[in-house]
């Protein structure tokens, strides 16, 4: 037990770890690992004669200190603990002690621990295997035993025993290496002072590009073959690299930098420190034949991780509800970084519409939960990798930095890395750090932020020129508690006005305001508060017409929070749809994806409404997008601007899935032309839109093309974008023959998400996938165990597509029967979810129906 929270399931606090000196040789014929680890201890108390380790699947064969063997070892299955019993008196007058343990693991498909990932080479057409790791949060237990909890650091000698012909990886580089025989005998160097979450090692046929503008080694490695997709990432790793140490003022550590593309990987990546591991598709990149949110994607996940050498690796969290530490600052990192690199990519505006959505939509469920989440057990650890760690803690840090200053936050959070560095801290060492910096009360401000669940909604009421703020929590069901209501956050408002912008601080639950001048104003100037604003009907017509005195965050803002107070309820959701309406001629792509994707979540809402109620939906659409999309047409140049190419794929992808005949038709004789052989035929940034049109169309002839895409992919971005175009075509038939697909190896294990995201885009795939999961619970749960992260997604995905009550009822009917463990928060959220849509289409039905007549969408007579 810890002292300080009794509550959590920690190890007993007799011996603590210094030094690992760790080998192991995997079986590649019996998918095991047998191993030996000497544990170098501190005693802290020598009366104990009981040392309690982190164990999980791990059979030991044998425990001895100091050449005397343990009586005895027990291991508890369920808190993953073996505990073995030496003879009385033997730590009697010991400071140090170590602990030798031999034993043997399994290499198992489960995507954690040292377990082994499956591929077909693309030089050879075996079925080949590669042994890596996935230690985060708590698997580390499964590849050796250990003190798993991340302030327990300690440093780490690590040797890797394989056939020759393998490539052996560890965190740091190579100290010696031998053949003996048939076998190849790899010793690392010693590694920092770490967490067992971040040791990684791997035994593969791996190649590597590399990167030399650096002061030390940067490569990035990936199966034979696929290796020259990776230098896009190296380049782009070695920039990364010397831009964070010019912030923080801290030189990266280790003596190498490694990338390297895992086939079977259940995260988007890994930042094991030297050694970062990442699924194929987030780190190789071949850019003539990617989508630029492709590119884009692996630009922010390659930056992601290397924010994470310094926040995580070099300064950890204390314990897992600071795991929003690493993660929210790992984020806002990479955005910064990107940034820096990619100017034009816009990304900080961008972010409104991208992380500040992920984060409200999550927040604004009543299952969501506080960003400092106590966590007690390690099957809790995995629920909490959400958008509120990532998303929100990475808001709320952009809403720092603008209130302070970015120089002032980066010179704070400099800071912070120092004094802390090789060691663990908690949220409140950061706000100190920050206070520091900028003679300010951080904390006081920010523990109200990540200590309380949710956010608040701001209500703003208008007479004549006194202007009253009101704040409450905020939730999409818009049924708030009394007790659910009590936290008064400090919310900037940062009025906009059409001559400065007004810092005013909502610290109370109302303020009024006297305003000269009311023709124009906007609260939360460029978006940066993590809260939404609701005005009146006669302010939200006002703002439609004034686009030209907002920012692009203002713009993207102002759409976001009109969808999300309509889906509950606190303006109709005719305001929302006259917004966009307004701005057909809007200019910015970040804009543009923010009315397109708010559509969407109105029409997924309405998935199951009439056929003419849903093609009024698609002809609003179109008539919304259609000047802009002959204005640009969908023909790329190399004189395009990269704002001017998201802006024409943007166009055309939503005319398409507006069933805009013209797209259509294009979309069709592009297919046509490339599956005969042009493989020019489609721009690869138009490819999503094409392959999913194709979809739309149905017909087993087109589901045959796609298949054959899938099978025999160009690239790794378009398997996955033929992946999940099999999910998106109707056909009851067809659907089935996907569904087959995803147990049957056809489908990776860590991409049977895919398909199921195609099919949550239309009424036929929401049915079919989740009368599947009922079906096949069983295996899913076999095959996905409730303790990793990935049957929470599934679940999501699998029941969060409804619409009505009926639905709730039959989903809490069918898991009331089954344990949830594991996964009951994921649960909690798809049917808060439902709710949300359920409500707002009982409430609105009528009124979107009518506005859709009136305004001449529906043509249904």
């Amino acid at each position: 037990m810890d002292s300080e929270n009794p509550d959590r399931e920690v190890l007993p606090t007799n011996v603590t770890p210094v030094h690992y000196d760790l080998t192991v040789e995997p079986n590649f014929d019996n998918f095991k690992f047998d191993g030996k680890v000497n544990i170098d201890l501190q005693v802290n108390d020598a009366a104990t004669d009981s040392i309690a380790v982190n164990t999980n699947e791990i059979e030991i064969h044998g425990a001895e200190i100091a050449g005397t063997a343990a009586e005895k070892w027990a291991t508890d299955a369920e808190t993953q603990v073996t505990t073995f019993e030496f003879p009385k008196g033997l730590l009697k007058d010991k400071k140090t002690a170590t602990l030798e343990l031999s034993f043997t693991g399994t290499l198992n498909d489960n995507m954690a621990g040292f377990y082994r990932a499956k591929y077909t080479d693309r030089l050879t057409g075996e079925t080949k295997y590669m042994a890596t790791t996935q230690m985060e949060p708590t698997d580390a237990r499964r590849a050796f035993p250990c003190f798993d909890e991340p302030n327990l650091k300690a440093t780490f000698d690590i040797t890797l025993i394989s056939a020759s012909h393998l490539t052996h990886l560890s965190n740091m580089d190579v100290k010696s290496e031998c053949i003996k025989g048939d076998k190849k005998y790899t010793s690392f160097n010693t590694t920092p002072k770490m967490s067992t979450y971040l040791v990684a090692f791997i035994v593969a046929e791996l190649k590597y590009v590399e990167n030399k503008d650096f002061r030390i080694p940067v490569r990035v490695y990936a199966s034979p073959g696929e290796e020259h997709n990776g230098q896009f990432a190296a380049d782009l790793t070695a920039k990364t690299l010397a831009f964070f140490e010019r912030a923080f003022g801290i030189e990266y550590p280790l003596p190498k930098m490694d990338n390297v593309a895992i086939h079977e990987f259940s995260a988007g990546a890994m930042e094991n420190w030297g050694l970062v591991t990442y699924r194929v598709v987030d780190l190789l990149l071949d850019r003539d034949n990617s989508s630029l949110g492709r590119v884009q994607r692996v630009a922010e996940v390659v930056q992601h991780e290397l924010a994470h050498q310094w926040f995580g690796n070099l300064v950890t969290m204390d314990w897992w509800e600071g795991l929003w530490l690493n993660e929210g600052f790992a984020t806002w990192m990479s955005w910064y970084s990107c940034n820096e690199f990619e100017p034009e990519w816009k990304v900080w505006e961008q972010y409104v519409s991208d992380n500040l959505q992920s984060a409200l939509s999550l927040d604004a469920l009543r299952s969501s939960h506080p960003i400092e989440v106590p966590v007690k057990r390690a099957d809790e650890i995995n629920q909490i990798f959400d958008a509120i760690s990532y998303s929100k803690g990475s808001s709320l840090l952009r809403m720092i930095s603008v209130w302070l200053g970015e120089d002032v936050f980066v010179k704070g959070v400099s800071q912070y890395l120092n004094k802390f560095k090789y060691g663990n801290a908690k949220t409140g060492d950061l706000w100190d750090a920050l206070s520091d910096a900028s003679n300010k009360d951080v904390r006081k401000v920010m523990n109200i932020w990540t200590k309380q669940v949710g956010f608040p909604v701001v209500t703003v009421k208008e007479v004549g020129h006194q202007i009253t703020f009101t704040q409450n929590r905020y939730l999409t069901t818009n049924d708030v508690k009394p007790e659910e209501d009590q936290t008064l956050y400090p919310v900037f408002l940062a009025v906009k006005t059409s001559k400065d912008i007004n810092p005013l601080v909502l610290d109370e639950r109302s303020i009024t305001v006297n305003m000269e001048d009311t023709e124009f104003f906007k609260v939360n100037a460029d978006q940066a508060g993590l809260y939404i604003t609701s005005y009146s009907d006669e302010r939200w017509k006002k703002l439609a017409e004034q686009a030209e005195l907002l920012s692009v965050e203002d713009r993207t803002g102002l759409v976001a929070d009109a969808k999300a107070l309509s889906t509950s309820g606190y303006t109709p959701t005719t305001n929302f749809l006259e917004l966009v309406s307004h701005w057909k001629t809007e200019s910015s792509f970040v804009v543009w994806e923010q009315m397109v994707n708010s559509l969407f979540s109105l029409r997924a809402s309405w998935i199951f409404e009439p056929a003419s109620v849903n093609g009024a939906l698609n002809e609003f659409t179109r008539q919304l997008v259609d000047a802009k999309l002959n204005e640009l047409g969908w023909s790329f140049t190399k004189s395009d601007s990269y704002a001017n190419q998201r802006m024409k794929v943007e166009m055309f992808a939503s005319a398409g899935s507006a069933k805009m005949p013209s797209v259509l038709s294009a979309s069709l004789k592009m297919f046509e032309a490339y599956i005969s052989g042009d493989k020019h035929a489609i721009p690869a940034l138009l490819k999503p839109a094409v392959f999913t049109a194709v979809a739309r169309k149905g017909g087993e002839d087109s589901y045959e093309k796609i298949f054959n895409i899938y099978k025999n992919p160009v690239s790794t971005d378009e398997k996955l974008l033929a992946l999940k175009s099999l999910g998106a075509f109707e056909d009851p038939k067809l659907l089935q023959r996907t569904l087959g697909y995803l147990f049957d190896g056809t489908v990776l294990l860590q991409d049977i998400h895919i398909p199921m995201m195609g099919m949550r885009g239309h009424a036929a795939g929401v049915h079919a996938l989740w009368v599947w999961t009922q079906e096949n619970w069983d295996e899913l749960v076999k095959k996905l165990p409730p303790g990793l992260s990935m049957l929470g997604s599934v679940v999501k995905i699998a029941t969060s597509g409804f619409t009505s009550f009926e639905a709730i009822d039959e989903i809490k009917d069918f898991f009331s029967k089954r344990s949830t463990k594991g996964f009951d928060q994921s649960l909690a959220q798809a049917l808060d979810t439902i709710t949300s849509k359920a409500q707002w289409i009982n409430r609105d039905r009528e009124l979107v129906s009518k506005y859709l007549k009136d305004h001449g969408f529906d043509k249904s007579g």
